[in-house]
């Protein structure tokens, strides 16, 4: 699933992308995120709970910053596994744009979530 969107920020650029690099909003920013614990500068650990339908799970994986163009972009991809649940993976590559005092976020994001094979295969 792809979406895509803008959102104008009333913060600079700067501040913006201090923000997408800060451990605690990108905890509030990641929807159903129960836990980021940071591993590296760019690398961080997750637990995310997900509902899809009737069924929910929680998601444990890992989130990183990548593409890196110091305060104009960059993509924020995350993978996990939901055991039984099967997985979900996505990338959102985001950019930043100075408009009047703020900022213009927009954002590409690609999204998969899908099941396990059963364990007797599909032969």
């Amino acid at each position: 699933m792809e979406l895509q969107g803008t959102q104008p920020l009333s913060a600079t650029p700067d501040q913006v992308w201090t923000a997408l690099f800060d451990r605690d909003v990108l905890e509030r920013a990641i929807p159903g995120c129960e836990s980021l614990e940071q591993t590296s500068d760019t690398s961080f650990s997750a637990v995310v709970k997900l509902k899809i339908g009737p069924v929910s799970a929680r998601f444990k994986g890992d989130v990183e910053l990548s593409d890196i163009d110091p305060g104009k972009s960059c993509t924020l991809s995350g993978k996990g596994s939901g055991g039984i649940a099967g997985f979900a993976k996505g990338a959102a590559r985001m950019t930043l744009t100075p408009e009047g005092g703020g900022t213009v976020l927009d954002y590409t994001a690609d999204v998969a979530i899908g099941g396990n094979s059963p364990p007797w295969g599909t032969d």
